[in-house]
């Protein structure tokens, strides 16, 4: 009796530890809700609706990056894909910085496709180097910068987005070539739509899968597997970030950002990434406070520090890869914000 009540205990221990795992998120996000329903009544609504709109807002990239790495796994051609990426890991690294500081995707939303092109086994390298430059610089983000903070700050900032681009990508490159970072998704994504990040043996491509039922199988399990992964992690970050830009006032940011030295770039530096404002929100703050007198060397790193990460981008990002190259991450985002805000203010300042 004593090895059957242990062998018992012993799986409803394993059967709570799995739902944990599987349900840690869902449970985290009901914790959040009840807790600004209790403590803060009249933000839940606000709070509902803003990750709401931001879902909606981002379920075309959703849809479409869930939707190839689906489709590639069901026909074999992530094989394809990932080989197209291989070759020269200069050229590769150059052209993922130059096509990331052209993309029209903010921290939070170049998240499903950086899972979809590391479903593919698409290079670490070449990921990371669009990764950090594609939420800093867009076309339209240019131009209203240009608007704000006048041509050269805007060239400046496009500058910072590849040049971080670029040594995000070396970096991770010399770090792979050593040992490191290898398989960087986290090992509960697995099989589950976001597979290993090493590009994948030849196998025969079958572009019409639909009459294989074991290849429209897997395509079933990898869409939905990935999109509750997505949707759970995004719907967590997204509620966060309604609370932070909610009792954050930009005022208290203002006020953290003033005077000389070197010291507000580097509060600015700090400050940027839990003080979420997107690309566009931050912009007319950032011109306000260089007009009142910040130093413009902590405006750069401030829009840089809170366009590459935040707490809510972070989360997102944790949730997707392997500590080590979540911390790398982190670390090229502050550094690169830091340097950035310092170059800016011996040129501007």
């Amino acid at each position: 009796m004593t090895d059957v009540a242990l062998r018992l205990g012993n799986q409803s221990l394993s059967s709570l530890k799995w739902a944990w795992d599987k349900k840690r998120v869902w449970l985290a996000i009901a914790a959040l809700i009840a807790l600004t329903a209790l403590l803060a009544p009249a933000q839940l609504g606000p709070s509902l609706a803003f990750t709401a709109n931001n879902l909606v807002a981002i379920s075309p990239f959703l849809i479409l990056s869930i939707g190839t790495a689906a489709y590639a796994a069901a026909t074999g051609a992530d094989g394809l894909i990932a080989r197209a990426f291989t070759g020269s890991p200069v050229a590769i690294i150059i052209l993922a910085s130059l096509a990331g500081a052209l993309s029209p995707f903010c921290s939070c939303g170049v998240i499903p496709l950086i899972a979809a092109l590391l479903a593919m086994g698409v290079p670490l390298s070449a990921v990371m180097a669009f990764w950090l430059a594609s939420p800093l610089m867009d076309p339209s983000m240019f131009l209203l910068t240009v608007a704000t903070l006048g041509t050269p700050f805007a060239i400046a900032k496009t500058v910072v987005a590849i040049a971080l681009g670029l040594v995000g990508g070396f970096v991770v490159y010399a770090m792979q070539s050593a040992g490191y970072l290898q398989n960087p998704l986290r090992p509960d994504i697995g099989d589950g739509g976001c597979g290993g990040a090493t590009v994948r043996s030849r196998k025969d491509v079958v572009w019409a899968f639909r009459h294989q039922p074991e290849r429209t199988k897997k395509f079933r399990k990898n869409a939905i597997s990935t999109t509750e992964f997505l949707v759970k992690w995004l719907t967590l970050a997204f509620f966060l970030e309604s609370l932070m830009l909610a009792y954050i006032p930009a005022e208290l940011v203002a006020s953290t950002l003033g005077g000389g030295g070197i010291a507000p770039i580097v509060w600015a530096t700090l400050t940027g990434v839990p003080a979420y404002l997107n690309g566009y929100a931050a912009l007319p703050l950032v011109g306000g406070l260089v007009g009142q007198g910040m130093q413009p060397g902590a405006g750069m790193a401030f829009l840089i520090a809170g366009g590459v990460t935040s707490i809510p981008a972070a989360i997102a990002v944790f949730a997707l890869v392997k500590k080590p190259v979540f911390a790398l991450y982190i670390a090229l985002s502050l550094a690169g914000a830091l340097t950035a805000g310092l170059a800016w203010q011996m040129i501007a300042g």
